[in-house]
């Protein structure tokens, strides 16, 4: 397994144009100056770059051209600046798997908290955001892989009325619930966002259900929106909590003291979960297969898949096995289960969208999810999530097709937990109304960083080229602590030649935490040679050293001291404080 490891972190490099110090991207292709940029979910096709849904199976499935939804991006004038991680085949190889691995791409861990999990299956497509390396990725979702990963890591995500965004050239699991949908770092910019994707298309039959007359300016009313004499339902599966009971209360204040209507509803549902979990094995095999019919990829069964997991599992499944995969090739024989499997999800649809008109309401709110759990490859989520508190409204809005937006709204143990928004059908511009209405009630910033070592900790950026940092050398730990960390991208020029080494960047921190006068005070570059593999060792002998230019590693250990954030305790400026950035390929 050690040589797999250090074998694909050497490989992976080379592809990769760029790093991230929480692993969210599979591929960096770099920003424009002139256009909006975004980050595309590994699951979605770009013309002549692999779409590998985070599976080694597909690491040669080069898309013929683009999704529906990149080419009107495109048009739009989005720049895309790198397809993201995401938990392999959008979550659904096995009971135990873990969110935000996968086999091609790795594991991408929360922004906040490498030992975290960022939930998934959009984890990449979340933590890009959040982390800053843009401000607008595109997700998907069959049932909270956008909702839940925004929640998480704090930022803005819309799962659309299923229908309103087209799938063609998707990676599908299910074509009753998937759609794909914007994640950002504001409600303005997903909706805006969302105009550019949403549309109907002649290779997705299910926009063919858009409203004739629907208003696809869903960023315009957002600045002067407001909930008065808006009708809620307030979502109770969270309040069992005592803990979550105050958060919900708060939310109650909210939007009473805004004009809001609260209304009680007698919701007396059961979610349907062993009759959607059927729908989506059943379907998941033939989209599967529908899709890869089309694509460059030389499998074209579920089976084939299967079998090459089975040929490589060493590389393929480390920590979890495909036990869906398999059961979705048995339950893709049983049409009859699956019939009667739409008929109980559809009769539970039917009770959602009652509820709505019933109560006459504008939407029903509560929270998106728990707090973050530690990542665990003994048992996966299931087993991590049921040692920590976990509650989430979403799942009858990805069962009924219903637009769903979460907005980062409060803490738990210092992570983020979002509020969630649900409305009727084709409700989009409503709820996003609502949701920018909401957003300006309440900002919170999430750009901390959660360390118990005050300025001392040495990270690893758990990056496809791998960068060791240093947030300063604990000389006073008690006047200042990071609150905002960004690992540099390894420069393209020395990643090409194996170039190797380290910059120690000093600067001041201002008092309004601010970093100044950054300089290089310390350098060393290399070339290693060692057994046939690249390892630095600097106490071996057979190390070789060479004269090499170590500007690219300054210029980029600069950009990434300027960007780093501190609480300054001290009451004035901090002279001198030691950054060092240390550049490796390998394990």
């Amino acid at each position: 397994m050690k040589k797999f490891l250090f074998f694909f972190v050497f490989y992976a490099a080379f592809v990769s144009s760029g790093s991230d110090e929480n692993n969210s991207l599979i591929k960096y292709y770099g920003k424009s100056k002139n256009q909006i940029n975004i980050v595309i979910k590994d699951n979605i096709d770009i013309e002549g770059e692999v779409t590998s849904a985070g599976s080694l199976a597909l690491e040669k499935n080069i898309a013929p051209k683009n999704a529906f939804i990149v080419q009107k991006l495109i048009d739009a004038n989005f720049h895309i600046a790198g397809k993201a991680n995401l938990s392999e085949w959008a979550n659904f190889r096995s009971e135990e798997s873990v969110s935000g691995w996968s086999s091609y791409g790795g594991q991408t861990t929360h922004f906040l908290n490498n030992s975290f999990n960022p939930c998934g299956s959009s984890s990449g497509s979340a933590v890009a955001v959040a982390a800053g390396i843009v401000d607008i990725a595109i997700g998907t979702e069959t049932n909270g892989s956008i909702s839940c990963p925004s929640s998480i890591n704090g930022i803005v995500g819309f799962k659309p009325t299923v229908g309103l965004v087209s799938r063609s050239g998707i990676v599908p699991i299910s074509s009753t619930q998937d759609t794909a949908g914007p994640m950002g770092k504001s409600v303005e910019l997903v909706a805006k966002t969302l105009e550019a994707i949403a549309g109907y298309d002649p290779l997705d039959s299910s926009t063919a259900a858009i409203p004739e007359k629907l208003n696809f300016n869903f960023s315009k009313d957002l600045k002067s929106s407001s909930i008065v004499g808006k009708r809620f339902a307030i979502l109770q599966s969270d309040t069992k909590d005592e803990l979550m009971k105050p958060l919900i209360d708060e939310i109650k204040t909210i939007l009473q003291n805004n004009g809001a209507v609260l209304v009680e509803i007698d919701d007396i549902r059961e979610y349907p979960g062993e009759d959607e979990y059927f729908l989506l094995k059943y379907e998941f095999k033939e989209g599967l297969e529908k899709y890869l019919s089309k694509a460059s990829e030389e499998k074209k069964s579920l089976q084939e898949i299967i079998d090459f997991n089975n040929k490589n599992k060493n590389r393929v499944m480390p920590y979890f096995g495909q036990d869906i995969l398999i059961a979705s090739l048995e339950a893709s024989k049983n049409e009859q289960r699956y019939i009667d499997a739409i008929k109980k999800t559809k009769e539970v649809k039917n009770q959602t969208l009652t509820l709505f008109e019933k109560y006459d309401l504008d939407a029903m709110i509560g929270l998106t999810r728990g707090p973050a759990w530690k990542i665990n490859y003994e048992g996966g989520d299931s087993a991590a999530i049921d040692r920590s508190r976990s509650f989430g409204n979403g799942g009858f809005a990805a069962i009924s097709g219903l637009p769903h937006l979460t907005i980062p709204f409060f803490k738990i143990d210092n992570f983020p937990v979002g509020l969630s928004i649900i409305g009727p059908l084709w409700s989009d511009k409503k709820v996003l109304e609502i949701g920018a209405f909401l957003e300006r009630q309440k900002k919170i910033d999430f750009n901390y960083l959660i360390s118990s070592n005050g300025g001392c900790k040495v990270f690893r950026d758990n990056s496809l080229t791998g960068v060791y940092f240093r947030l300063s050398d604990c000389t006073d730990k008690a006047s200042y602590k990071p609150i905002f960390k960004r690992a540099p991208v390894y420069p393209r020029s020395p990643l090409s030649k194996n170039i190797m080494g380290y910059s120690k960047v000093q600067f001041d921190i201002e008092e309004n935490g601010k970093t100044s006068n950054h300089i290089i005070i310390e350098e060393k570059c290399f070339n290693i040679k060692a057994n046939g593999n690249y390892y630095w060792y600097e106490s071996s002998d057979e190390t070789v050293y060479m004269p090499i230019d170590c500007n690219y590693f300054n210029n980029s250990s600069l950009a990434a001291a300027k960007r780093l954030r501190y609480e300054n305790n001290f009451g004035g400026i901090i002279k001198e404080v030691e950054h060092k950035f240390t550049y490796l390929i390998g394990d």
